[in-house]
């Protein structure tokens, strides 16, 4: 037997594999703490499969009482093995329940009522219908700014323009040839194994030309704008909006977008049809690298090339490219704007530039197929 102050445990070992404990006396914070350790330290050196605890003898349990039943339940059920509390006073069994882990479930989900659903429609319906308010007051504020720039070249802010046509532009001009040039090898080689099974590998030319000057030029462009770029303006543009420089700029009587969205504008319109110039290019020099392979010459090849695409179909692509450096910069410019307040917002913002530019140029360019397809272009 151990005993302690005004707390006692007696145990005695049934047989093999069961074990019974009887506590008694007070079991409160200054008591218990003592009986826990001897107890743990009985149950881990017998490892009893069946546990037998006869509380009939306590006379006080607060909550350090309670949490040594707990952790005696707890150790058992971990291991696999019973444990059986008897004899506990009514006056302390809602305590055990209370503290109970098994009890502590999370209610079930209240169900929503007709009026509440209603509610969260219409919060949503509203919370939409002004996202799209801002959106075309954005959209015609641009282009009414835009427009007024280009009659007025003068108000125009050409260093900073030309600052951000080099960042936008110059500086893509390279991931923009590497993905041409590996579009353009890709798509050969793979169209030239399908076809040298018909001996129509000749044909390879015609198909990667049409599809670069026509679809994928512009598109890959566009992306890699949107992806670089497009994050970029959003990022820079919610750093001064938490920085309330925006706010500084709109005291001083300046207008904040003509200050800082046109410039972006008129860059991204103007450098996303060069770029997709070098990115037909390359992809052309990737096409001629695979079909040298399967043994066509070069002049063959240029041949092939005048042949299967024309100015329309150059130009057609190069058309598209001027209304996808709008949207680029338009979003990535609005996102900026919409930026909130928090670490996160910046990245946020970023973040649904770069979704919204993608599926807006995706969106417009299935917008000029339709309409190319009337025209017969």
């Amino acid at each position: 037997m151990d005993n302690s102050n005004t707390a006692s445990v007696d145990w005695e070992k049934l047989d093999e594999d069961r074990l019974r404990l009887v506590i008694k006396g007070r079991l409160d914070v200054e008591t218990t703490g003592s009986l826990w350790r001897k107890i743990i330290k009985t149950i881990a050196g017998t490892k009893p499969r069946e546990l037998l605890v006869d509380a009939s003898k306590i006379e006080y349990c607060d909550g350090a009482g309670i949490g040594l039943l707990l952790e005696l339940t707890q150790t058992q059920k971990q291991n696999n093995r019973r444990i059986q509390i008897t004899g506990l006073s009514p006056d302390f069994q809602p305590l055990l329940k209370l503290f109970d882990p098994g009890q502590a479930a999370e209610p079930p989900p209240k169900r929503a009522s007709l009026a509440q659903r209603i509610e969260s429609l219409g919060k949503k319906t509203t919370h939409w219908l002004q996202a799209v308010k801002a959106q075309i007051s954005f959209i015609g504020e641009a282009f009414i700014k835009l427009l007024t720039t280009l009659i007025h070249p003068r108000t125009l802010r050409w260093r900073d323009t030309f600052l951000i046509a080099e960042k936008a532009g110059a500086n893509a001009v390279g991931i923009t040839a590497l993905l041409g040039f590996l579009i353009g090898l890709i798509l050969a080689f793979q169209s030239a194994v399908a076809m040298q099974k018909f001996g129509a590998q000749v044909f390879v030319t015609d198909l990667v030309c049409l599809a670069l000057f026509r679809e994928l030029g512009p598109l890959i462009t566009a992306f890699v704008l949107a992806s670089r770029s497009g994050s970029a303006f959003a990022a820079e543009i919610g750093t001064m909006k938490i920085n309330e420089e925006i706010d500084a700029l709109t005291t001083m009587g300046m207008d904040p977008v003509r200050f800082l969205v046109v410039p972006r504008l008129i860059a991204a319109i103007c450098v996303v049809p060069l770029l997709t110039m070098f990115n037909n290019l390359f992809g052309l020099i990737g096409c001629g690298v695979v079909m040298s392979f399967f043994g066509s010459p070069p002049v063959t090849y240029l041949h092939r090339i005048q042949q299967a695409a024309t100015m329309t179909d150059l130009l057609g692509g190069l058309a598209k490219t001027f209304v996808f450096g709008a949207l680029i910069a338009g979003i990535g410019c609005l996102r900026g704007i919409q930026t909130g307040a928090g670490p996160s917002a910046v990245g946020d913002s970023a973040t649904r530039a770069v979704v919204s530019g993608i599926v807006a140029i995706v969106v417009a360019d299935g917008a000029f197929a339709v309409l190319y397809y009337f025209l017969n272009i």
